[in-house]
């Protein structure tokens, strides 16, 4: 699949096969998004990726229950990433300070992007997930106080019988402008 379609064919997946997803397909995903560009060069991330079934479950028990528990589909996925941040880096900080933007959160959007995009292209599904409880998240995965998870991913085989209809989405003249607003 070229890029073209490949951006396309890409949607939030929230049903999954009960099928492992091969390490090498993993790896291949984090490559793409070790090589994503961020501000300075920062790389303000670690993927954190659980596939042990056990630990999987206790995530999500502790990850989507409560006021979190509209991301419950995400028990029935064979992985969870986990995206640090790591705002430490501090020419990538500098800059945000002068231009009030958060470019570490930018950059883990890229970089998530890139991961996104190569499981696709791999026949693998995703959901990007925002809503989650993050303090257990950080508990369960032993992620250090001073870190932040900003971002789940949901990532495995597509069940196909339960794939919803693609949105719509806004015309172009809606979304893009030339030479002005």
């Amino acid at each position: 699949m070229n890029l073209s379609e490949l951006v396309k064919h890409r949607k939030s997946i929230r049903g999954y096969l009960d099928k492992a997803v091969e390490r090498e397909k993993v790896m291949m995903c984090l490559e793409a998004a070790r090589v994503a560009p961020s501000a300075c060069n920062s790389q303000p991330w670690k993927f954190i990726i659980v596939d042990d079934r056990e630990l999987k479950n206790k995530l999500c028990d502790g990850a989507f229950s409560g006021i979190y528990s509209m991301n419950t589909f995400c028990k029935t996925t064979p992985v969870i990433v986990a995206i640090v941040s790591d705002k430490s880096k501090f020419l990538a900080r500098l800059g945000g300070m002068f231009r009030g933007t958060k470019y570490y959160l930018i950059d883990i959007g890229i970089a998530g992007e890139h991961f996104v995009l190569q499981a696709e292209d791999l026949g693998l599904g995703t959901c990007w997930i925002g809503w989650f409880n993050e303090r257990a998240v950080k508990s369960i995965l032993k992620v250090p106080q001073n870190k932040k998870i900003d971002i789940l991913i949901s990532l495995g085989y597509y069940d196909k019988e339960k794939m919803r209809p693609k949105h719509s989405r806004e015309p172009m003249d809606k979304i893009a402008s030339f030479n002005s607003y």
